[in-house]
């Protein structure tokens, strides 16, 4: 049986680090790592995924590791920065719920507005990553790094990504840089907006990117280099709690809608339309999408291609021209799954349906 990183390095670094632990509220364990008074201090929340899992008996990756373990295995880590260390959860992102996020951002949200800490760091399995960061940005107003991280190999393999897309997320941290970008996703040394962000591909270590809009940066050598600046810059606020009845539905070639109108008779108070091409549904849905609208949800209309924006270019029964004018909200880049959470945060936050239009243009 072949030994993990984690555990060869391990020993050495809990003996450097001379960690304190302790809790804070909502049962998040804090650990203290560093004392280094000339370096910055940064914080670390830990949420679990890929990067805290090894693989079991049967040699399907579980969660494994704690959030102190995956720090201790980058023992670089405390050449660079203090470290305070939340354990919020261990939990594969594919069964994460926006709860946790909403955990997640009013948390991150507290420790950017200390003085003391010069950036946070979130490790997060990538499954959901691209919209858990997303979620963080929406909520989250400051000027200083939050870096989203996590690895497409466990901490059982041979070479697992891990510890040096951590190394990188804290060289962004502290990296004057790296200010102004917002919430990123960082991994593979490529940084990308949180509002751009996708996942590509199903296992390799390259899989985000932001697709026609590009990287921010590029971090080698612990060095962060800038290349753009985010397309958007935003925060709706922190609600008070989450409104949960918010939908996804998929239009495709003879679909009939039925599960919009079953949906809205079952309370639906906000439906995203994934459509076709430019914003374009078939007859059936768009009467579908009426019904809807006229129960007062609100409809937001996005497309399944990857790239370029939904406008409102074709007439017709079902399309982008006629939803517009029926009272349908086109989501001109955010795709299906992060349309859905500004949804939610923007009926949570009982923001008025024109002003929520304007947060997807």
């Amino acid at each position: 049986m072949r030994k993990s990183l984690i555990a060869a390095v391990l020993p050495l670094a809990v003996l450097c680090s001379h960690a304190v632990g302790g809790t804070v509220g909502g049962n998040v364990k804090l650990t203290l790592m560093g004392e280094n008074p000339k370096l910055p201090k940064i914080a670390i929340v830990t949420t679990g995924g890929t990067i805290a899992q090894k693989k079991d008996e049967s040699g399907a990756a579980v969660p494994a590791v704690s959030g102190v373990a995956l720090i201790a295995a980058v023992p670089d880590l405390l050449k660079e920065a203090n470290v305070e260390i939340y354990s919020l959860c261990n939990e594969d992102s594919s069964r994460i719920k926006p709860e946790v996020w909403f955990r997640l951002a009013k948390l991150v949200d507290k420790l950017v507005k200390r003085q003391d800490i010069s950036g946070v760091v979130v490790t997060h399995g990538t499954d959901t990553m691209a919209e858990a960061a997303f979620f963080v940005d929406a909520c989250t107003l400051t000027k200083k790094p939050i870096v989203f991280v996590g690895a497409m190999r466990d901490a059982s393999e041979k070479s697992p990504d891990g510890p040096e897309n951590i190394l990188n997320a804290v060289a962004q941290a502290v990296s004057p840089s790296a200010k102004e970008w917002g919430v990123t996703v960082t991994l593979n040394q490529f940084v990308n907006s949180a509002y751009n962000v996708r996942k590509s591909n199903t296992n390799n270590v390259a899989t985000f990117n932001s697709g026609e809009h590009g990287y921010l940066g590029y971090i080698t050598t612990g060095k962060v280099f800038k290349y753009n600046r985010p397309m958007q810059d935003f925060c709706i606020g922190m609600p008070e709690k989450l409104e949960k009845h918010v939908e996804i539905f998929m239009s495709y070639a003879g679909c009939d809608g039925d599960a919009i109108r079953r949906a809205t008779d079952a309370g639906m108070k906000g439906l995203v339309v994934e459509a076709v091409g430019s914003g374009n549904v078939n007859e059936d849905v768009y009467d579908a999408i009426k019904y809807a609208m006229s129960k007062d949800v609100i409809v937001v209309v996005t497309t399944c291609v990857p790239d370029g924006p939904v406008l409102p270019l074709y007439g017709g029964p079902g399309g982008g021209a006629t939803l517009i004018k029926k009272g349908a909200i086109l989501s001109r880049y955010l795709r299906a799954r992060k349309a859905r959470l500004l949804l939610i945060l923007a009926l949570s936050n009982k923001i008025p349906k024109d002003k929520i239009a304007k947060l997807f243009e």
